[in-house]
């Protein structure tokens, strides 16, 4: 039996820009997903995802080696149905066996479960940790495999790989990967709030790629931005940071920052991770801070040490 594990992820700086080579702040999470794989006689490849409850959500089978789909059977109120799930997940397989010809090419076969340790619903790389599972199995590169597969910036997968922060930067379509250390004295002041509903991130990259003409100034600006989120000594000295990071990225996307839209009134700083409009977002705050999120209906709200690595 082989196991794989795989880390979830946040963007705490840089989301949008770091397509087009800024440099950003990204954190694994306590949370992730693993795969497990047992091999079987028949030359089939049944697969079965769970989710963090133990409820098997979705479940294939496929003909080896032609990886040919069979069944496929959609048991979640997840976005979605049976066919396009399976379809994708063909599409990954297949295109792990692209880079790498002799990838589930065998007499025998496989029972494959996956299984999250965060609600579907929270955005924490639910995909980039299956695709970075799938490449360990398949001795591939987990970055083609998300090229291949998808788009994207390529950071969850980093994330997924790494167990500290990293910067995280593409220079001309490669990756460059730089751990570093993010553990804020103040970090008792911070914390993560689930908006509710989770944003589909390619729609978001779809809005930025609109407007995203003429900002090198604006790129250089989120990369430094990042190096001064790291070395922040204060809550107030964070707090402006994030006020100026979230004006930057609402200029150019042209969409009012969560703060503005959803809580004005608050005192603390909010930033949004990742694609605006969705998913989680890191906030400042004190003992209060939980009780006025949750009088707001988002009763999510996680500490700092508890949801990073």
């Amino acid at each position: 039996m082989e196991k794989y594990y795989s880390n979830g992820k946040l963007l705490l700086t840089g989301e949008y820009v770091v397509l087009d080579g800024a440099t950003s702040l990204a954190v694994p999470t306590t949370y992730g997903q693993d795969l497990v794989i047992q091999e079987i006689e028949e030359p089939i490849l049944v697969w079965g995802s769970f989710t963090n409850e133990g409820d098997c959500w979705f479940e294939a089978t496929f003909d080896l080696p032609k990886l040919r789909l069979t069944s496929a059977t959609f048991n979640s109120d997840k976005e979605g149905s049976s066919e396009t799930i399976a379809e994708t997940l063909q599409n990954i397989l297949q295109e792990a066996r692209n880079l790498n010809s002799n990838f589930l090419q065998t007499s025998k076969g496989y029972i494959v479960k996956t299984h999250l340790t965060f609600p579907q619903n929270w955005g924490l790389g639910s995909s980039s940790t299956l695709i970075n599972n799938i490449a360990s199995w398949a001795n591939v590169n987990a970055f083609d495999l998300l090229w291949n597969a998808f788009s994207g910036s390529g950071y969850d997968i980093a994330c997924a790989q790494h167990n500290t922060p990293i910067y995280y930067q593409l220079e001309q379509t490669k990756p460059i990967v730089t751990p570093v250390s993010f553990s804020p004295s103040f970090h008792e002041e911070l914390y993560f709030v689930f908006l509710n509903q989770k944003q589909n991130s390619r729609e978001g990259i779809a809005q930025y790629r609109k407007n995203n003409k003429h900002i090198q100034k604006e790129i250089t600006r989120i990369s430094e931005l990042s190096t001064a989120f790291l070395s922040a000594k204060t809550t107030q000295e964070l707090e402006l940071i994030i006020e100026e990071h979230e004006q930057i990225i609402s200029s150019i996307i042209q969409l009012p920052t969560v703060k503005s839209k959803l809580f004005p009134e608050y005192t603390g700083a909010v930033k949004s991770l990742g694609a605006w409009g969705g998913d989680f977002v890191l906030v400042t705050g004190n003992n209060d801070t939980i009780t006025y999120f949750k009088e707001k209906g988002f009763h999510t709200v996680i500490p700092y040490k508890d949801m990073i690595l």
